[in-house]
């Protein structure tokens, strides 16, 4: 059985990330480069933000200074590399929330509950398949690309955390990312120490169920509360409720092409019955049909632009369709609707 994803009650007003997050990437562009503070005023950032635990930046901002850093330093896996290094308390108390868990499964699944603590638009979510556990990450607006940085830094920062929280020999089973393979892979499969699957529809970590499963530790619960009095806190609680629509669309993000997109599977997930989510999504103007259509869409010409080079069967397959038949006729679909 799938375990549900642990969205936060409220989606961020716009993309975001903490500005204190940038703090070991200025660290590392500080060691390698003389252009700190002139590549951080390029993107209309300044150092003084960093020290700010509150305060925030558009999320657009950190992915573009994090790809043009790879750019400056001359190292195309530097996300990849700058994960290696990360420890638990680079994210606060959510990195020591995951560091006091008892399991590697209970670490990502309240990684996944407060990530919109530091960064908001992200789909982050947990689930079972074909006897694996998986971790999947990914950041909801597409016009934000290239990602590749933060994509392989999230992934192998989250690699990272497992080692030093859990086993320093821990390797995962396989990895997957959404961006196209750069010519060579062989420091990312190092670093990761697993094979990985380029092209995806989310970034995601496959490991063993057992594995994730293993009790570490016994939990220190007054601990814990204190942690997660702090973790509302930088959700600035009260919160109002997310429109239903947002929920559905970071489920698709998480699951298209690797559980059942229906109405009933949904509805389980997000713990209501099947007609009440039609009725809501509806009150809302949606439906999954569409909704799910619009997501492939969006996908498909992310990926179809001539930046990635996808060919038609990893289009379909990246989108959840069985063939390139059904994605053709789908997009012919698309076509004969706008016209």
């Amino acid at each position: 059985m799938a375990t549900a994803p642990h969205l936060v009650s409220k989606m961020p007003p716009f993309a975001s990330i903490r500005a204190s997050v940038l703090i070991p990437l200025v660290q590392e562009i500080d060691r390698k480069s003389g252009k700190t503070d002139l590549l951080l005023a390029s993107h209309g950032i300044l150092r003084s933000q960093l020290a700010d635990p509150y305060a925030v930046l558009p999320m657009a901002r950190y992915i573009a200074l994090f790809e043009d850093a790879a750019i400056i330093t001359g190292e195309p896996s530097f996300g990849a590399r700058m994960g290696v290094g990360f420890e638990p308390a680079d994210i606060g108390p959510i990195g020591m929330l995951f560091a006091l868990s008892p399991t590697i499964r209970s670490a990502f699944e309240r990684l996944s509950r407060y990530v919109n603590a530091v960064q908001g638009a992200t789909s982050s979510g947990v689930f079972e398949e074909d006897g694996d556990f998986v971790w999947s990450y990914r950041i909801d607006d597409p016009s934000m690309w290239p990602r590749r940085q933060d994509s392989e830094f999230t992934i192998a920062a989250s690699c990272q955390l497992v080692r030093a929280c859990f086993r320093r020999g821990w390797r995962p089973i396989q990895i997957h990312l959404e961006h196209q393979a750069p010519r060579d892979t062989t420091s990312l499969a190092r670093i990761y120490g697993a094979s990985i699957l380029f092209g995806q529809s989310s970034n995601r970590i496959i490991m063993s169920r057992a594995e994730a499963d293993r009790v570490h530790r016994t939990e220190d619960k007054s601990l814990i509360e204190i942690l997660l009095r702090h973790i509302t806190d930088l959700l600035d609680r009260p919160r109002s409720e997310a429109v239903l629509s947002e929920k559905v669309r970071a489920l698709i993000g998480i699951y298209l092409g690797h559980r059942p997109i229906t109405v009933k599977a949904f509805a389980d997930e997000l713990q209501m019955s099947p007609r009440s989510l039609q009725r809501k999504l509806a009150e809302e103007g949606n439906s999954l049909r569409v909704l799910v259509r619009d997501y492939r869409q969006a996908l498909i010409s992310l990926h179809s632009d001539g930046r990635n080079g996808c060919s038609m069967s990893e289009l379909a397959s990246m989108a959840g369709y069985a063939d390139n038949t059904v994605l053709w006729r789908a997009r012919r679909n698309w076509n004969s609707s706008s016209g």
